[in-house]
């Protein structure tokens, strides 16, 4: 498919985007040649674009079955690929598959054997295996963030899937850090590298530290919340049971927060991302999973409550602030018997914390979960319809709303929540009876 600078331009106005950068224009010209593409760009670059549109220029308007496959190492990023896509309005078929919710309905998605199909190693291999996935046709692959992919043990999987596609013509590598080895599984032969890496990043980025008393730094965690205050702040932990305590006992000391890790179901997950991304919560306790592929503007603070185990993982950690043109701040705490990572050259300003402690304000939205999303032909415009109408909402009383397959999430006034929940609980939404509640 060419595309003309006018489909480009249809395309830029639905993402609400004025011109390509740099990187997105290099990615679109390199579709003309033969080789295979590595792209290396900061987080927060515009990558994602840049990929789908070098994939939009190889794809055929006349060709039926499935062109070009996307493997992500997350199902938040393989969801926020798909949901770049659609947005794009090419007029292809676009199905995202991913572990955590029913594979019945990816099977049926992928009857009609989309043109475009997103998703996580796991699942795609599976349906790879079950005959769901019919890849004959497929000639463009893409490993979006391929070094996390590796990092998370899927290895076998991607061999399989890139063993499993006879016709690849064109393999596409993404990454935001250039100290990767390419396994010899990918395949790749003729080399074409765009390197957007750059410094610019660390001069938008503050690094600080904070020096905890004891071994345990949940008190000085305390205090830098307090610190910070109302400012949406991500703290990384190294484990999963780490995140649960620190979560836990930042609630107890007054802190609203909500945590996310892989262990989490599906529905878990995307309530606690939802909170975090609407504003009822400006605090995010997460594992190294939130490092990537984490569509969240605006994040102000990254706090390592645990310290990183290598530089990699620092850097995609910090990658979640300080994106585009904005700034931000990365906060290390160490405890008496820590040190400095040696990849850390220069010594971190020190954090001046509070002698007195004030709880930061409460957020002032609340986050109502609807059981209801697109499949249910519900969509963003019948959700504010319903709450202005029904439930006596203004319109500066809704906050972000999120659409999902069978679920939305949508934030209020919190001050609005218990008279509007009151108003709406005998009410048909679409002329359906659907459960309306306060987002756990």
């Amino acid at each position: 498919m060419i595309i003309n600078p006018g489909d480009v331009q249809g395309m830029l106005a639905r993402l609400k985007i004025t011109e390509l950068n740099e990187l997105q224009s290099a990615s679109l010209a390199a579709a003309r040649q033969d080789q295979d593409l590595v792209l290396l760009s900061d987080t927060g670059s515009g990558k994602t674009l840049a990929f789908l549109l070098h994939i939009l220029a190889l794809m055929d308007e006349k060709t039926t079955g499935t062109q070009a496959l996307v493997i992500a190492p997350s199902r938040e990023l393989a969801i926020q690929i798909e949901q770049v896509f659609k947005a794009m309005g090419t007029g292809f078929k676009v199905t995202c598959c991913y572990g955590g919710h029913l594979r019945e309905t990816e099977e049926n998605n992928l009857i009609e054997a989309p043109a475009l199909i997103i998703g996580t190693p796991g699942r795609l291999a599976d349906h790879i295996r079950r005959n769901n996935i019919h890849p004959g046709r497929i000639h463009t692959l893409v490993l979006d963030e391929f070094d996390k992919s590796l990092e998370l043990g899927f290895h076998e999987e991607m061999s399989f899937i890139i063993g499993a596609l006879p016709s690849l013509r064109k393999r596409i590598l993404t990454s935001a850090t250039s100290a990767v080895e390419i396994p010899a599984f990918v395949g790749l032969t003729n080399i074409h590298t765009l390197d957007f890496l750059s410094g610019a990043k660390t001069e938008r980025l503050s690094i600080q530290l904070a020096q905890s008393p004891e071994k345990d730094k949940i008190e000085t965690l305390f205090q830098l919340m307090c610190r910070i205050g109302d400012r949406s702040t991500v703290v990384f932990c190294n484990h999963r049971e780490s995140v649960e305590r620190t979560s836990t006992l930042l609630k107890e000391k007054g802190i609203v927060n909500v945590f996310y890790h892989g262990a989490l179901e599906q529905a878990e997950r995307d309530s606690a991302l939802a909170k975090f991304r609407n504003g009822s919560s400006n605090v995010l306790v997460t594992t190294d999973l939130a490092a990537r592929g984490l569509d969240v503007p605006n994040i102000r603070y990254i706090i390592h409550y645990q310290l990183p185990s290598t530089e990699e993982i620092f850097i995609h950690r910090n990658g979640r602030t300080a994106r585009v043109e904005a700034s931000g701040t990365a906060i290390l705490i160490l405890s008496p018997e820590e040190t400095l990572p040696e990849y850390i050259q220069e010594i971190p300003s020190p954090v001046d914390l509070p002698l007195t402690t004030t709880l930061p304000d409460k957020p002032k939205w609340t986050t109502l979960f609807i059981s209801a999303g697109k499949k249910d032909k519900i969509n963003k415009v019948d959700i504010v319809g319903f709450l202005s109408h029904k439930g006596q909402l203004k319109k500066d009383d809704i906050g972000l709303i999120e659409v999902k397959d069978f679920t939305s999430f949508v934030a209020i006034r919190k001050s609005k929540a218990g008279h509007t929940l009151q108003l709406i609980k005998n009410e048909k939404l679409k002329n359906k009876k659907v459960k309306i509640e306060v987002a756990k």
